[in-house]
């Protein structure tokens, strides 16, 4: 009865929602999952495998709507810390989920983190899965695993910095060239517009680095459900949510 109510529920929410005031760009930072196992008696790998399945699911709400640009916050570069009895089958649930979204035909996926920083067949998988993706002509979905917001802003003026080295140009040009559009243009998500809309599921109320440059002008959306147990309706509700708002953009 209560999945019909939720149903019956997402329909009517469904029915009211303008798609012409969809967020162009979501990032989700998908939180909850180990809270979500100890809540269901399993263990860590279980709730992150949960985790995954959603994302699939997710993404097939997106496709319902005008979306198209996603970003899942999958692995942080604070995760890479962890022991190795949690990233072991962390990083190997991640390597799944990536091959899955690049044989669902779909989605075009793309990386966002530093490769460096993780395993060799992580990188390959990641490598592989934007090459076969390249032509797909569905949602952009990247794949944020070992990120940090942080990071990428080093990463993005080390990069610029380079490029201009590469082509002789002195300090002082440089520092006067150096503006925000220069950075942009080197951040892992260089040529896509910014996020629109944020979405952090498990109640946390924070970013935690998540995109700190491009969420400037994000609105931001917290959801008290754990991720495993995201909804079509909480997604919904999301849109409803963002859609009400009057985006001032710093004003």
């Amino acid at each position: 009865m209560r999945d019909l109510v939720y149903r019956l529920y997402a329909h009517r929410v469904e029915g009211r929602l303008d798609h012409a005031q969809v967020p162009k760009h979501i990032g989700v930072i998908l939180d909850g999952n180990r809270r979500w196992a100890k809540a269901s008696g399993g263990t860590t790998a279980q709730g992150h495998q949960a985790g995954a399945y959603k994302i699939e699911e997710f993404l097939g709400w997106c496709a319902e709507t005008d979306v198209e640009v996603v970003t899942l916050w999958m692995l942080s570069t604070d995760n890479l810390d962890r022991p190795d009895e949690e990233l072991v089958p962390l990083v190997g649930i991640i390597e799944g989920t990536v091959r899955s979204l690049a044989a669902d035909g779909r989605w075009r996926v793309h990386h966002v983190g530093t490769l460096d920083l993780l395993p060799a067949s992580t990188q390959r998988v990641l490598k592989e899965a934007e090459q076969a993706t390249d032509t797909n002509q569905g949602i952009l979905v990247n794949v944020a695993v070992g990120y940090g917001g942080r990071q990428e802003i080093a990463d993005a003026v080390r990069s610029l910095l380079l490029d201009h080295a590469e082509r002789g140009t002195s300090i002082e040009e440089i520092a006067d060239s150096v503006d925000v559009e220069q950075i942009s243009k080197h951040l892992y998500t260089s040529g896509q517009p910014d996020p629109d809309l944020v979405i952090r599921t498990s109640g946390e109320q924070r970013l935690s680095g998540f995109m700190l440059w491009q969420s400037a002008h994000s609105e931001y959306y917290f959801c008290e459900v754990f991720w495993p147990a995201f909804r079509k309706v909480d997604f919904l509700r999301a849109l409803r949510d963002y859609a009400a708002r009057h985006r001032r953009y710093g004003g």
